[in-house]
């Protein structure tokens, strides 16, 4: 009797959790097909990506992606869809229904995944559940920001309910500034938070994975040790940890995903408040995050953990973790860090230092490497894909 090979099919292939999620599940025998907007994506050169293939952009094509998504799922009936990045989220999320057809989409139910998605939804469950949050306001318009011009201390800080990553993040530390950044916020991004600026005692995420009974199953904490750009950005090097505060965190974002019914990955975000060592709510990732590889390295795949959950198989709990383990995101991540940072003769060990894991960079699997100078020599005269390289 002929067994049926297990399948799934990843979007995002440039990004680098996305090539986490590619090597774990390759590593245990699954098919895996890749998607990107590109033909050089990072991930296609893995030992571990069986197939690829290059879709329109879900940013500029929207229609035209989901068609041709749709399309290819009726010729191969994977096992699940694994989305990774904001760009297909998005599209996927809004045609649950169709592509539900065909295949199991590895994440939680619309009306479940806006909650983590919609900033503004996240901060008003937290809220009532109380979790510890900036001090925020609520803008749509900028009526709403001379109304409120008696309460606001600065620092303040911009955000758009819904965006990718730090983009549309403004701090401001005068009212004019405020107004001119609110007025041009709203054009691009539509409802905005407004929230005080809190200082930084230390910032981890904690990365967990919950079951369909809204119970989590896999968990681990990870410090931001450097980022890029320094004043906040993606980090580009970071260590597992588990101390008070982290613990603290853990129990207020198991309770927030408890609260929303969450099923399906997450990375929930924190800042330590300098000001009374009260870890403090930034946002919920409702995704994999950058640093999965770190995660892996720990002892928690999450990739095949995922897997698992939404193809029916047994997920047993994963709640310990190793401690101290550290990874970093060298090309180009740590070394714009290295770039843009000061004391360059102080930093240049810590850029040197080899020992540490990597991202990309595996002498297992070393295509990807390869892979990643082709697209930045293909694409060495492109702004706007350099931008889409890098930023992944």
């Amino acid at each position: 009797m002929r067994i049926k090979p297990r399948t799934a099919f990843v979007t995002d292939a440039q990004m680098r959790s996305s090539l986490a999620v590619i090597r774990s599940l390759g590593k245990r025998g699954i098919n895996v097909t890749a998607g990107e907007e590109t033909r050089f994506a990072t991930s296609f050169f893995s030992k571990y990506c069986t197939n690829h293939v290059v879709y329109p952009s879900p940013l500029k094509q929207n229609d035209e992606f989901v068609e041709y998504l749709i399309g290819v799922l009726q010729k191969h009936p994977y096992d699940v869809l694994i989305p990774v990045a904001n760009p297909t989220l998005q599209p996927i999320i809004d045609h649950e229904r169709e592509i539900s057809k065909y295949t199991t989409i590895a994440l939680p139910p619309h009306e479940v995944f806006i909650k983590g998605y919609d900033k503004g939804t996240t901060l008003k469950i937290a809220l009532e559940n109380g979790i510890p949050c900036p001090k925020t306001f609520f803008v749509e318009s900028l009526d709403d920001i001379y109304r409120i011009e008696d309460q606001l201390e600065f620092p303040l800080v911009i955000k758009p309910r819904i965006s990718f990553g730090s983009r549309g993040v403004e701090i401001c530390t005068s009212f004019d500034q405020l107004v001119a950044n609110v007025e041009s916020s709203l054009s691009h991004y539509g409802n905005l938070l407004l929230q005080e600026y809190i200082p930084n005692g230390g910032e981890f995420g904690v990365d967990t994975l919950f079951n369909r009974d809204s119970r989590p199953c896999a968990l681990t904490v990870q410090k931001r040790l450097r980022s890029y750009p320094v004043s906040g950005g993606p980090s580009t090097l970071r260590e597992t940890i588990r101390t008070d505060a982290s613990e603290k965190a853990v129990v207020a974002a198991f309770k927030l995903l408890s609260a929303m019914k969450w099923v399906g990955v997450a990375m929930v975000e924190f800042r330590i408040d300098q000001r009374d060592g009260v870890p403090k709510l930034m946002e919920v990732n409702p995704r994999f995050w950058g640093s999965l590889p770190l995660s892996v390295l720990a002892g928690v795949d999450f990739p095949y953990l995922l897997y698992q959950l939404f193809t029916g198989e047994e997920v047993k709990p994963v709640l310990d973790y190793s401690v101290g383990v550290k990874c970093r995101w060298l090309l180009p991540g740590d070394i714009l860090w290295y770039c843009s940072a000061p004391s360059k003769l102080y930093n240049l060990p810590k850029l040197l230092d080899f020992r540490l894991k990597d991202d990309i960079i595996s002498l297992e699997d070393p295509m990807p490497t390869i892979g990643f100078f082709t697209a930045v020599a293909r694409y060495l005269f492109d702004p706007e894909m350099w931008k889409f390289i890098l930023r992944r």
